[in-house]
Parts: C-alpha cells; structure tokens; sequence
C-alpha cells in the first residue's frame, strides 16, 4: 500500500505542477484536474484504512480499542 500511496501523491504533485505550469489546453487542463480529483480520492481512501488499521492495532489489555492521538518525536 505504501508504494501505491507514494506513487500516487508523486503523480498528484506531477498534476499540480503541469496545471501551475499553464502550459497545457483547456482540454487538458480539465483532464488533469480530473486525474487529480480522481487520485486525491484514491490517496484520502488509504489514508482512512490505514487510520482503521492503526485504530485495531491499539488496544487495552482488556482487548477493546482505545483511541489515542498519534504522536510524531
């Protein structure tokens, strides 16, 4: 999953920088705000399993889920 998110996010950022370019049609344009739209929705949905996936994998030692905030050193 991680190699599929990077890829994405590497492709969103190509997407950002041809439309901040301006050096692409209208058509194109579109085309690519649509590819965009389509990755960022893609990106948001691993995002959210992996926030499941975290939420699982913290538990009290009674078994049940606590949520905890995430915290970066």
């Amino acid at each position: 999953m991680a190699e599929k998110f990077e890829e994405s996010i590497n492709k969103l950022e190509e997407i950002v920088r041809q439309l901040e370019d301006g050096n692409v049609s209208l058509d194109e344009s579109l085309s690519l705000f649509e590819q965009g739209i389509k990755l960022s929705k893609s990106c948001q949905k691993m995002l959210d399993n992996a926030e499941k996936k975290v939420s699982v994998l913290i538990s009290s030692p009674e078994g049940e889920t606590e949520k905890q905030d995430f915290e970066i050193d």
